[in-house]
C-alpha cells in the first residue's frame, strides 16, 4: 500500500445504491478540501453498448449467456493496472462510458461509446472508484478502504427495477429477463467481493418484499433499516459507543455491526468515514 496516494473503491452490483456512498464521501471531500480523481466502473466494460449487443447474441448462439458483471465483459486487470499505478504514481490510465445524448455533447463521443484512454490524476489526493467491480480478487491488494453496498437481494432488484423503466426506459419484461440472466455471474462475480470489504452496507426493508417483480414502490428509509459491519473496527479506531449516541434509534446486533434507521445512512455513512478520511490524509500529509 501507498499511503501517498490512497485507492478508495466503492462496489456494488447495479442497483444496489452506490451513489449514496459517493453522496457521503463527496460531503466529506468538501469538507476535508480533498481533490479526488474520480473514475466510474462502466468505463472499465470489455465491449461498448453496440459491441456487447452482437456478442451477446454470439453468446447465445452458442449456448450462453453474457453479462456486465463477467470476467468476460470485463477488464479486471485494467482496473489493477490504475490502482496500481494510482497508488505508486498518483497517475493511471482510465476512460469514459459515456451514457446518453446529454454526455455526448460533453465528450464529442456517440451515446453508448467510450472515449480514448486518457492519463488521470494529476494535482489529485486520492482515486476514488465506483462500480461493479472495485473488489474482485485482481484488484484488492491495490485498495486502501475497499466499501460494499449489499442491499437484500429483493430489495436490490426492487430498486433496479424501478430505476431501469422509470429512468432508462426499459419495460418490466426485460429488466427481470436481464437479472435472470445474470444471476450466475452475480453469484461468481459480484458476492465474493463482500467478503473482504472493509465496511458492508445493507438496507434491510421492513416492509413485505417477498415478490419483488410486482413492487410498486420502492421501500422508503422510513420502511429500512441499514446495517453496517466494519471487519476490523480496531484498525480504523472505531468508536461505537460515540456512534449510538449521535444516531438516535442505533443499536449493535455484534460487536462489529451497526444498525442505523435508513433515513440516517447518510449521516451515518459521514459520521464512520471521515475518521478514516482522516487516517488515510494524515498518512498522505507524513509522506510529502
Amino acid at each position: 500500500m501507498s499511503a501517498k496516494y490512497p485507492v478508495i473503491s466503492v462496489t456494488g452490483s447495479s442497483g444496489a445504491g452506490t451513489s449514496t456512498a459517493k453522496i457521503a464521501l463527496e460531503h466529506i471531500f468538501r469538507r476535508e478540501k480533498v481533490t479526488p480523481a474520480i473514475v466510474e466502473g462502466d468505463c472499465f466494460h470489455k465491449y461498448d453498448r453496440y459491441e456487447f449487443r452482437q456478442k451477446a447474441k454470439e453468446f447465445e448462439a452458442a449456448g450462453k449467456r453474457l453479462s456486465h458483471f463477467s470476467d468476460e465483459a470485463n477488464l479486471f486487470g485494467k482496473i489493477a493496472e490504475l490502482f496500481d499505478s494510482y497508488r505508486r504514481t498518483g497517475r493511471g490510465l482510465a476512460r469514459t462510458y459515456v451514457h446518453d445524448d446529454e454526455e455526448a455533447k460533453v465528450y464529442g463521443v456517440e451515446a453508448g461509446r467510450f472515449t480514448d484512454w486518457r492519463e488521470i490524476g494529476e494535482g489529485s489526493d486520492l482515486l476514488f472508484y465506483e462500480g461493479l467491480h472495485g473488489g474482485v480478487e485482481e484488484v484488492r491488494p491495490f485498495v486502501d478502504l475497499l466499501i460494499g453496498i449489499v442491499p437484500v437481494v429483493n430489495l436490490e432488484w426492487i430498486q433496479k427495477i424501478h430505476r431501469d423503466t422509470e429512468m432508462r426506459g426499459y419495460s418490466s419484461e426485460a429488466v427481470v429477463d436481464n437479472i435472470l440472466s445474470r444471476m450466475h455471474d452475480y453469484v461468481h462475480f459480484i458476492t465474493p467481493q463482500f467478503v473482504n470489504t472493509d465496511i458492508n452496507i445493507q438496507r434491510v426493508p421492513l416492509v413485505d418484499t417477498s415478490n419483488p417483480f410486482i413492487a410498486r414502490d420502492v421501500p422508503t428509509p422510513d420502511e429500512s433499516l441499514v446495517v453496517i459491519r466494519i471487519r476490523k473496527p480496531e484498525k480504523w479506531g472505531i468508536d461505537f459507543p460515540w456512534l449510538l449516541a449521535m444516531l438516535n434509534g442505533s443499536f449493535m446486533s455484534r460487536r462489529n455491526t451497526l444498525v442505523v434507521p435508513a433515513a440516517k445512512m447518510v449521516l451515518a455513512m459521514e459520521l464512520i468515514l471521515s475518521p478514516i478520511m482522516h487516517q488515510l490524509l494524515e498518512a498522505r500529509r507524513n509522506t510529502l
